[in-house]
């Protein structure tokens, strides 16, 4: 299907989308074929090769534990926390998988995370992030394999299917009443139809959901990624990895409270963007429950504006609940709308184009989606959503130790209130602009190709090898 809002924004668990996210899918299709080709019964081994960023970064992104989990059968978007800790322990302990067992039935195998097969420095054609699953019967024979590629933001791709679901995208895009692969074909719609872009957007959601689906999809994500700034406000010590990183956002949530007693104070918007950021953003590196956005790596970003925007914007502070939903709806649907644009041109994934595609995407999509409530014209959001892009190109990913942390959680609240910028920016002018979204689009994508691949989530270069882990 042409991607939608809620391909963009997912229910998951950290520390990444796609690392974590895409990998446990991958490894749950795979199984889920097991139980639907009647061989599970007969499988006595199982085989799995992870290649390139998923091997060179896996332990600190938690691949290895998320395939095990996807191999079990169970799913990103259904699995619940307390599942998550009590599966691991077990296969841990017992040093067992129950291949397929999550929805009954399963094969139980002597498989842990120490029998995977890691290639850190093979790269397969397609993409950096691939793996592969093989399963024998007790004579050695192949029963069946497969190779995917977790290329960001939770999407994966089935070597061999490329092309065809290359054909479905095109052809499920002809289903869509107003469809557009750039910001200049998305203005093309807004200006023809007078519409803003969280309408264009909301007609094409309409295909395939119902008004109501829609909008109460969307207050859900909204509801998840509050959660998930709850919990983690409630969670004190260090962050798991090693790397003995403290978290800091209990602390900050507690001097909040006392300096900004009634929480309206506008001096201190930044303070309480920071500590959303960081909040979603060390959940997130702890292996909890949040919404990619587009990514995990970039999961504190949106959800930080969004309450910037609920909280300081205009007029905001008489605003109905009603009003407030009105707001969250408009602006995930807007920034939904941009991010349909880096997937059509270019890409979210770290290990593809850097940094730069994640927080640089997300920042971009916030910054749009705050310029549409704020009462942005389509010129204006577009502007805005090319402002946050452009002082992010370049941004490299070299998370240190390969844990999603250093740089990463700091990253996110730095680029929230980049966001904001933007969206002031673009809203103190009139739409017009030298520079298109298209044009930095392209260059992400391009800057991309040319970035080594040290920089790309590989934990190979920069941060990651310059700074001392423990």
């Amino acid at each position: 299907m042409a991607v939608g809002v809620f391909d963009l924004f997912s229910v998951g668990i950290g520390p990444s989308s796609s690392h974590t996210v895409g990998p446990m899918r991958a490894a749950a299709v795979f199984a889920g074929e097991l139980k639907d080709a009647g061989v599970l019964g007969s499988v006595a081994s199982l085989r799995v090769d992870l290649y390139g960023s998923l091997a060179a970064t896996g332990r600190g992104h938690g691949t290895m534990t998320a395939t095990l989990l996807g191999l079990e059968g169970y799913h990103p978007e259904l699995i619940l926390p307390e599942e998550v800790e009590e599966r691991l322990a077990t296969i841990a302990e017992t040093g067992v998988l129950n291949l397929a067992g999550a929805s009954g039935e399963g094969v139980e195998l002597p498989y842990a995370v120490e029998d995977m097969i890691l290639h850190p420095l093979t790269v397969l054609p397609r993409h950096t992030n691939g793996m592969k699953f093989a399963v024998s019967d007790a004579g050695g024979n192949v029963l069946r394999e497969a190779t995917f590629f977790s290329v960001g933001g939770g999407f994966i791709v089935r070597e061999g299917e490329e092309d065809a679901a290359r054909e479905e995208l095109e052809e499920s895009k002809k289903e869509l009443p107003l469809p557009f692969r750039t910001a200049a074909e998305l203005l093309g719609r807004c200006s023809s139809k007078g519409l803003g872009i969280s309408d264009i957007m909301f007609i094409n959601e309409r295909v395939s959901r119902s008004e109501e689906e829609i909008r109460e999809g969307l207050l859900h994500i909204w509801s998840v990624m509050e959660a998930c700034v709850e919990t983690s406000l409630k969670r004190e010590g260090v962050l798991p990895g090693g790397l003995r990183v403290r978290r800091r956002s209990p602390d900050w949530l507690e001097r909040l409270l006392k300096e900004d007693k009634d929480r309206n104070d506008p001096k201190y918007w930044q303070e309480w963007v920071n500590l959303i950021a960081l909040a979603v953003n060390e959940e997130n590196a702890s292996g909890g429950r949040v919404v990619t956005a587009p990514t995990n790596g970039a999961a504190g970003i949106i959800p930080a504006v969004l309450y910037y925007a609920l909280n300081y914007a205009p007029g905001m502070d008489k605003a109905s609940q009603a009003d407030k939903d009105d707001v969250v709806v408009k602006f995930l649907l807007t920034a939904g709308a941009v991010g349909v644009l880096y997937k059509e041109q270019a890409s979210i994934s770290g290990a593809e184009v850097g940094c730069q595609g994640e927080v640089g995407s997300a920042s971009s999509m916030a910054a749009a989606g705050l310029a549409e409530v704020m009462g942005g014209t389509p010129g204006q959001v577009e502007n805005a959503a090319e402002i946050a892009m452009e002082h992010n190109l370049g941004l490299t990913c070299d998370p240190i130790g390969g844990l999603v942390q250093i740089p990463c959680i700091e990253r996110n609240a730095i680029a929230a209130a980049k966001a904001i910028n933007a969206a002031k920016m673009a809203l103190w002018g009139d739409g017009t602009h030298r520079v298109s979204l298209d044009e930095v689009i392209v260059t992400m994508r391009e800057t991309g190709k040319d970035m080594s691949s040290k920089y790309k989530e590989t934990a190979m270069g920069g941060l990651a090898v310059n700074v001392v882990e423990c």
